[in-house]
């Protein structure tokens, strides 16, 4: 890596740990074995992309599980079995985002939905008093910007709201695709594996 001076984060699988099973097993139990499929396959297309991309929000998401599954699941166990798919965000990477910060402009950029947003904002960003805007300079995410990675268009937008240049801009990813989208806009890349970035980015 060459010298840069902002560094861009994704959210889930590198800051915020993900547990695909346990989500699977979560719709299992509500009823939403077809749903469950989704999760269990990644596949991020119907409903789960329009709230990705923020067309629909999370009630209209609700309903078009409903609607899938035929029976009458109420909001909230809806929610509580997608929010199963989001693990912590250990201290540690908080305080290395705080240690980070010194140094660098740090920023998100995350393909979310406001479902699981609300959830990391709420209750797994806090640390001593602070929260997630105490980490980044601004926050990018799928579902306020209408885009998506890799799609070229969220790291032009990005790139042109945080004043960035993209030669002197790290952006850490755990997924290639994302990066290889990121690398095609000039800028940085390293793929996060096992929390390597929070030794490796010095």
């Amino acid at each position: 890596m060459k010298d840069y001076k902002n560094i861009i984060f994704d959210l889930g699988g590198v800051l915020v740990t993900l547990d695909k099973g346990r989500s699977v097993r979560a719709f299992q139990q509500i009823g939403a074995h077809d749903v469950a499929k989704y999760v269990d396959e990644y596949r991020t297309e119907d409903f789960f992309h329009d709230l990705e991309i923020g067309t629909i929000g999370a009630a209209d998401f609700c309903e078009a599980i409903r609607q899938r599954i035929g029976i009458g699941v109420s909001d909230q166990q809806i929610e509580w079995a997608w929010n199963e798919l989001l693990g912590t965000i250990a201290d540690e990477k908080k305080q290395r985002l705080l240690e980070l910060k010194k140094r660098y402009r740090l920023f998100l950029l995350s393909n979310t939905n406001i479902i699981h947003w609300t959830r990391c904002a709420e209750q797994l960003f806090p640390l001593d008093g602070m929260g997630v805007n105490d980490y980044f300079e601004h926050i990018f995410l799928s579902y306020e910007m209408h885009l998506a990675k890799p799609d070229r268009a969220i790291y032009e937008a990005a790139i042109s709201e945080a004043g960035i240049t993209p030669e002197e801009t790290l952006f850490i990813d755990d997924s290639q695709k994302n990066l290889d989208g990121a690398a095609n806009m000039g800028l940085q890349t390293f793929l996060a594996h096992n929390d390597n970035w929070m030794e490796e980015v010095k």
